[in-house]
């Protein structure tokens, strides 16, 4: 893989499953599906406690967060790179507890810069009794990818949170993810009168969605030299497969004319009460030398939700469903009669990574530059299924992943998944 440098092991908490944990692409670093324990025996005392007494010492929530912490701060420094030079950060949780732990560990361990950040909660994470799981994407330092922090005053940071709303690197702007709420609350403009009211007006995911787009996001972009013609990628996060419809009808009332890679997926919890929308985004700055391009891919109609797009060496396809061309989830009469083979999952998996060979022949890559690939499980059970596809496709190239379960169920009747692929197309 030219270009491609890949920390692994040969088999993740002692299996036959190669992971990569780390790849170094061009200037990029992903750090991907980072959970506290060892990648290799799936173990980690530091993070477990005495046996005999596990909880003396620091918070167990805070030994997990501290325990990846330390090693990412490694990883990066293995390609000359540190926690100065992240881009962004995405983290989930099963629970709100470990958000405040997280938050600490985090503050302390990046000190005065935190980049844009996204939290939510998920059902479960990979490893079962995890409680953090954490992405990061950074840079190798250079004069051209020095990191400029926006702090525009449209966009409030949570009290706690620290992170910097907005950076620009290089000819990109990313944003953080953004709720409909200033430092400490829900915005009162997007409340429902529940009191005295049953109807009238948009309902929450509407109301929050706009609010949003329109006081959140755009001002972000200005605040970076870039809007909405130069958008890339999106992640949207609602609270149920049912409130997607509503998110994406509001987003393409305001954004829709502009070509945009969309992840749309339910999610557990929020930061804010009463909050159900939150929303990250990545963009090119107004005159990048980075040109976007929409891919010309052919793919079922109801595989994703918005456009695969590429800027220079990075193409970002949409979340894929595995809808196949009949309209209908692929393997869906043969899934439940060979459960014990995975079969949902396998089938679902291996239509989606064909898809996205058909966005890097596209783009004029082979499919072994997927440098991150996030998978939005129905059932965390069912991720062999993932990794037999993986195999199937890549041999034994280890795999670049994150996994956490969505609650409730994903969209499409019958998927075992929705897949998030970023790669790297020099």
């Amino acid at each position: 893989m030219a270009n491609i440098e890949v920390r692994s092991v040969e088999g993740l908490a002692g299996t036959a499953v190669p992971y990569a944990y780390a790849v170094k692409a061009g200037p990029w670093i992903f750090l991907t599906g980072h959970e506290a324990f060892d990648f290799a025996s799936g173990a980690a005392p530091e993070v477990e406690g005495a046996e005999g007494f596990p909880a003396f010492g620091v918070p167990r929530l805070r030994r997990e967060a501290e325990y990846l912490l330390k090693r990412m701060r490694k990883t990066l420094a293995e390609f000359g790179s540190d926690f100065r030079h992240s881009v962004r950060v995405d983290q989930y949780y099963p629970v709100f507890e470990a958000v405040r732990a997280y938050q600490l560990a985090r503050h302390g361990e990046f000190g005065d810069y935190i980049p844009p950040s996204t939290s939510v909660l998920m059902e479960r994470l990979f490893k079962a009794s995890s409680h953090i799981c954490m992405s990061m994407i950074a840079v190798v330092p250079g004069k051209d990818y020095e990191i400029g922090k926006l702090y525009p005053k449209e966009v409030p940071v949570p009290i706690g949170s620290y992170f910097v709303p907005a950076i620009t690197c290089n000819d990109f702007v990313l944003v953080a993810g953004q709720m409909a709420s200033d430092e400490n609350a829900l915005d009162p403009g997007v409340r429902l009168p529940s009191a005295t009211r049953n109807w009238g007006g948009p309902n929450a995911v509407r109301r929050q969605t706009e609010f949003i787009i329109k006081k959140r996001l755009e001002p972000a972009l200005a605040a970076g030299g870039s809007s909405w013609a130069h958008a890339l990628k999106a992640q949207i996060y609602v609270p149920s497969a049912a409130d997607i419809p509503d998110a994406l009808d509001v987003w393409h009332e305001h954004v829709g004319k502009h070509a945009c890679a969309i992840t749309a997926v339910p999610t557990k919890g929020f930061g804010f009460v009463d909050g159900i929308v939150e929303i990250n985004l990545l963009a090119l700055r107004d005159g990048a030398r980075r040109k976007k391009e929409v891919l010309a891919v052919e793919l079922p109609a109801m595989s994703a939700y918005g456009a695969c797009v590429r800027a220079g060496e990075l193409v970002f396809p949409s979340g894929f469903m595995p809808i196949g061309g009949d309209g209908h989830i692929v393997g869906k009469g043969q899934a439940a009669a060979f459960d014990g083979l995975a079969h949902a999952a396998q089938t679902q998996a291996l239509t989606v990574l064909s898809y996205a060979a058909r966005v890097c022949s596209a783009a004029g890559a082979p499919l072994s530059n997927i440098v991150r690939a996030q998978y939005f499980m129905a059932d965390m059970r069912d991720f062999p299924g993932v990794q037999l596809a993986w195999a199937k496709r890549q041999g034994s190239q280890p795999h670049p992943f994150v996994a956490v379960q969505v609650p409730g169920g994903l969209a499409a009747p019958g998927a075992a998944l929705t897949a998030d692929f970023w790669i790297y197309a020099p």
